[in-house]
This record gives structure tokens, C-alpha cells and sequence, in this order.
């Protein structure tokens, strides 16, 4: 059975560290948004080159494919800011609230570690790409390490939105999971 969350966009108070933070996660909102224009735009070029002009593309798909990794990945803390990931919030809804707090501080923390690793990898991988010079196997020859910064970029910005969201929670800024108390 499906029903309406009354969980609302994480809030930022008068803190200045959650202010800085949701404005640095609206930024990349936006970002990933643009970034999405813009490959649509790519994706109609290619279609009249190919099948209007009966021309040949070569650069337009993987531009396309590139974007539009890097506006999921760059748009990861916008979401997480709106709170608009997939949640099952069953469980936080039939506890107490203090008890809802510590689940909300927990899940918190295990996702910062998670999201934490990601970014060191993500980094570690970028990196990579960097200081060996990859680039892509096709007539392009992108350089790899401009896609691959999306990795580190987005989870970094999404371990700061999960810091902020458990700081707010701390400070009771914002409830947890964005629930009002019944």
C-alpha cells in the first residue's frame, strides 16, 4: 500500500555550515540539471546528422553517455537534500521519536562510512586515469580523468550533505528522516 511521505526538504536553520551545504547541493542541482539540457540537445544534434543529413557522428554519443553519468553523480546531494531517495519509512514512522532519532544518527553514520569509501576510491580512480594519461578507445580519444572527476566530485558533495543532514539532526535543526512527530 502506497501513501504520501510528510518528510520535507532537509532544513539548515541559521547554522551556516548547512547553509553553505545547501547551497553548495542546490549548485550541483542545478549542475546535473544543465548537464541534462545539454546532452538532450547532443541527442537531437546526432539525430538529425544521422538520419536527417545521413551523416556520421562521432563524438556525440559518448559525450552523451558522459553526461549523463556525471548529472547522476553530481546530482547525488541535491536528491539527498530534497530527500528525494527511495526510503522505506515504515519503520521510522511506528518508533517513538527518541528512537527514531537513533536510527535516523545510525543509518546516518553507516552511510557516511559507505559514501566515505566511495569517495576515496572515486578519488583514487580519478587519479589514476589522471597521472597515467588513459584516455577513451574511440576516434574521440577523450582524456578519461574529466568524466571520472564526476566519481569523487558527486560522492564527495553527497558525504557532505550526509554530514550536514546528521548535524542538523544533532542540533535538532531537522527532525529525523524528516518527520514531524505525531
Amino acid at each position: 500500500m502506497a501513501g504520501h511521505s510528510t518528510a520535507a526538504a532537509a532544513h539548515a536553520g541559521n547554522n551556516p555550515f548547512l547553509k553553505t551545504v545547501a547551497a553548495l547541493s542546490t549548485l550541483a542541482g542545478w549542475l546535473s540539471a544543465a548537464m541534462i539540457v545539454v546532452a538532450v540537445g547532443i541527442t537531437c544534434q546526432m539525430i538529425v546528422i544521422r538520419f536527417v543529413l545521413n551523416g556520421s557522428t562521432v563524438w556525440q554519443t559518448e559525450a552523451v553517455i558522459y553526461l549523463m553519468v556525471a548529472a547522476t553523480l553530481i546530482g547525488l546531494p541535491y536528491v539527498q537534500r530534497l530527500r528525494g531517495h527511495v526510503n522505506v519509512d515504515l519503520i521510522p514512522l511506528s518508533l517513538a521519536p527518541r528512537a527514531r532519532k537513533v536510527l535516523a544518527v545510525i543509518t546516518l553514520g553507516l552511510s557516511i562510512a559507505i559514501v566515505a569509501v566511495m569517495v576515496y576510491y572515486g578519488y583514487d580512480y580519478w587519479h589514476f586515469a589522471w597521472s597515467r594519461g588513459w584516455t577513451s578507445d574511440t576516434v574521440w580519444a577523450v582524456r578519461l580523468w574529466i568524466p571520472y572527476l564526476a566519481i569523487p566530485v558527486g560522492f564527495g558533495l553527497l558525504l557532505l550533505q550526509l554530514i550536514a543532514d546528521l548535524v542538523a539532526v544533532l542540533t535538532g535543526v531537522d527532525k529525523p528522516f524528516g518527520l514531524e512527530d505525531v
